[in-house]
């Protein structure tokens, strides 16, 4: 079956760095335009980022534009998202999603499980 499997969340400071990665299986992971939500507590899912089947075309919401970079290793099957200079208001389940690079959730066909990040001031 297909897994998107998220890592890499954790504690960090505000100013600081993490890399998210999702690793896929179980699908032609080259095939499928990628995707990167975040749902912070008592808010709604929000898009983050979206990148396209060959990882030419990405696109960044402007609360993480210039801050968070979206990328894809095809050959590793992996997804990544860059995340600079983070904010508290960056405090978040970041999840990846397969199937689209739109916000539109509908178009999505598979989800991670979420990983937390947490920035503290």
């Amino acid at each position: 079956q297909v897994q998107l499997v998220e890592s890499g969340g954790g504690l960090v400071q505000v100013g600081g760095s993490l890399r998210l990665s999702c690793a896929a299986s179980g699908l032609v992971f080259g095939s499928y335009p990628m995707g990167w939500f975040r749902q912070a507590p008592g808010k709604e899912r929000e898009f983050v980022a979206g990148i396209n089947w060959s990882g030419g075309s990405t696109y960044h919401v402007d609360s993480v534009k210039g801050r968070f970079t979206v990328s894809r290793d095809n050959a590793k099957n992996t997804v990544y998202l860059q995340m600079n200079s983070l904010k508290p208001e960056d405090t978040a389940v970041y999840y990846c999603a397969a199937g689209s690079s739109s916000p539109n959730e509908a178009l999505y066909n598979y989800w991670g499980q979420g990983t937390q990040v947490t920035v503290s001031s």
